[in-house]
């Protein structure tokens, strides 16, 4: 049975070209033409990001909602960091119990303005887990801030199934060690959350790494993730092997990159393209190998 994981897709953001000038400038067109691509791509979700959207958050929010929501059936992932626009979305989601909110993060002042309102909308939520002190050491922080912020939403009428935990994914260029926390955590989740499931950022592992080389660190880091259950992920939904991989499409891969996680080391001479490929990018994503831009040469 070939594993599969529900896309994010993450392009319509305020960040990207074709989107971000759309949304500030309130033309639908673009928008909605990346919609349809996006699920037409199998994106399972669609990623709405307005950023902090300081000045006019609470308007834009819905706007973006009612643009999208015209065009296609597919569910929404409303992500902003600005609570008030969150909770102005929300209102304008048609289907709000297939929704998803990224986030609510370890911080009290979120926990405390956006849990209420996820429990009402009866909607799929993202616990990410970022705490006062932002980013958590080790596996072991993760693991407290996952108790944190499960006993809180289950406390206000979230149940676990409506959970989705992010251990957050940090930049290869950092160093492997976070990785390794991550997927650490991962091992752990169905122990600490029962029923819950799970999503990670792809991009961000391959962020500050050179354009043409990132797809090479995201699809390798989704087939690592997947050994541990990972439900979901934010995607670019735009490369195709990386949904190939989130539709059980590359079976061949994931055997390949999961065997070496067991410790299964294949014969490099033995490989070529896309193995070769998965091979490499898993030496310096275990931190096997050192990291550099070159690392598929070498």
């Amino acid at each position: 049975m070939a594993m599969t994981v529900k896309g994010i897709a993450e392009s319509i953001n305020i960040m990207g070209t074709r989107s971000g000038s759309a949304m500030k400038e309130r033309i639908q067109g673009p928008i909605q033409e990346m919609a349809k691509e996006e699920t037409a791509a199998g994106g399972s979700y669609l990623d709405l990001n307005i950023g902090p959207a300081r000045k006019d958050g609470t308007e834009l929010m819905p706007w973006v909602v009612q643009t999208v929501e015209e065009t296609v059936d597919t569910p929404l992932c409303l992500d902003t960091t600005n609570t008030d626009a969150m909770i102005a979305g929300f209102k304008a989601v048609k289907n709000k119990e297939a929704a998803i909110m990224n986030s609510i993060s370890a911080q009290p002042e979120r926990m405390e303005a956006l849990i209420p309102v996820a429990a009402e909308a009866k909607c799929n939520v993202i616990a990410l887990l970022w705490g006062p002190d932002g980013m958590p050491r080790d596996s072991n922080e993760r693991a407290a801030m996952a108790v944190d912020l499960m006993m809180a939403m289950n406390e206000a009428g979230i149940p676990n199934e409506k959970i989705l935990f992010d251990p957050i994914g940090t930049p290869m260029t950092l160093g492997a060690d976070q990785i390794a926390s991550g997927l650490e955590f991962m091992m752990m989740l169905a122990d600490i959350a029962p029923g819950a499931g799970s999503t990670v950022g792809l991009s961000n592992v391959s962020n500050g790494v050179a354009e043409h080389l990132r797809k090479y660190l995201d699809r390798t880091y989704l087939i690592m993730l997947m050994k541990y259950g990972l439900s979901t992920a934010i995607v670019n939904s735009y490369d195709k092997d990386l949904m190939a991989i989130c539709k059980g499409e590359s079976q061949d891969l994931v055997d390949l990159v999961h065997g070496m996680m067991d410790g299964d080391m294949p014969d490099p001479a033995t490989l070529e393209g896309a193995a070769l490929e998965h091979y490499k990018t898993f030496r310096c994503l275990s931190g096997q190998a050192i990291f550099s831009e070159s690392w598929l040469d070498l």
